[in-house]
């Protein structure tokens, strides 16, 4: 009897963190926008479809690291609208991997991105077209910054307008020398709208980020390390060698059960946007995931000294 009413107390206790994870990552995909809010996302993928180019590669490497590449070099990977669109996939991909602890994304060529493809933006500068790409991209760039996975923006190059926008949906920022973050949207006539500012105000300030935008401020690596928002500058400027230092430095805060950098990160996002009582509800979700789990018990079974 003992022995079926411990296996009933484990059958159940994995229904339940079975169900916490699957509620866990609806939390994760819930989009920003819905119909209600105007939104037409079968009506603007459609016309993002239209402009074609470059793409937006991932690898999956068994040490639980992924490396997304913006790769339209001769725009500078500058995003076209199907590019936006592989972007979505890549990201739902993520959402359903597993054993990823930690995301690298970086530009082919040596140099980030240059923002949005303006073959594409003069096509659909009518204001609903505008708005319409304007939720898509904050929908899928919320996504991406709610991963379970440590996520760096490896900035060689130019980061500009879009592509500075898209280093501020990652948690850190490496920059190679020589490379540049700057928000140029005003000399479009423009301000962000991939969610860039708000996110700009949660890293550096709202002193700082009204300075940036208002400025359209070039920040070499020595003034984004300065201002918080890089956290090192690489010594290597060229392609290989930059993503071999941006994955020695991701590795110190990935190394571990795979369980834990996540649940790590999962709380870290509950603290920054949730309002306290329900931060710490999910932090409580998050807590029951690991008690108990085969990392946790090894642990306790190595018994370490508390020093």
């Amino acid at each position: 009897m003992p022995s079926t009413v411990t296996e009933m107390a484990i059958s159940l206790w994995k229904n339940l963190l079975q169900t916490t994870k699957e509620r866990l990552l609806q939390q994760r995909r819930m989009s920003l926008y819905n119909g209600a809010h105007g939104y037409e996302e079968e009506l603007i993928k459609k016309k993002l479809q239209q402009f074609a180019g470059g793409s937006i590669n991932l690898s999956k490497e068994d040490n639980g690291i992924g490396i997304l590449t913006l790769n339209n070099p001769k725009l500078m990977n500058a995003f076209t609208g199907t590019m936006m669109l592989e972007l979505q996939e890549r990201v739902t991909e993520l959402e359903n991997w597993k054993d990823g602890k930690g995301l690298i994304i970086y530009g082919a060529g040596n140099t980030f991105c240059s923002g949005s493809d303006l073959n594409a933006v003069k096509a659909i500068s009518n204001s609903q077209d505008g708005m319409n790409m304007c939720m898509f991209m904050q929908n899928t760039l919320t996504r991406l910054m709610r991963l379970p996975l440590i996520s760096v923006a490896l900035v060689q190059g130019k980061a500009v307008g879009g592509g500075a926008e898209l280093t501020t949906a990652c948690d850190f920022r490496l920059m190679t020398p020589g490379s540049e973050i700057r928000f140029v949207h005003k000399h479009m006539g423009l301000m962000p709208g991939w969610g860039g500012a708000a996110r700009l105000v949660g890293i550096v300030g709202s002193a700082a980020a009204l300075r940036l935008l208002s400025g359209a401020v070039r920040l070499d690596p020595e003034s984004a390390l300065r201002l918080g928002l890089s956290e090192e500058t690489l010594s290597s400027s060229d392609e290989t060698g930059a993503l071999e230092e941006a994955r020695a430095w991701l590795s110190g805060y990935t190394e571990g059960p795979a369980s834990v950098i996540r649940a790590a990160k999962e709380v870290v996002t509950a603290g920054r946007e949730l309002p306290v009582e329900a931060a710490l509800r999910r932090e409580k979700d998050v807590f029951g995931t690991v008690w108990g789990g085969p990392a946790n018990l090894q642990a306790l079974v190595r018994r370490p000294k508390h020093k």
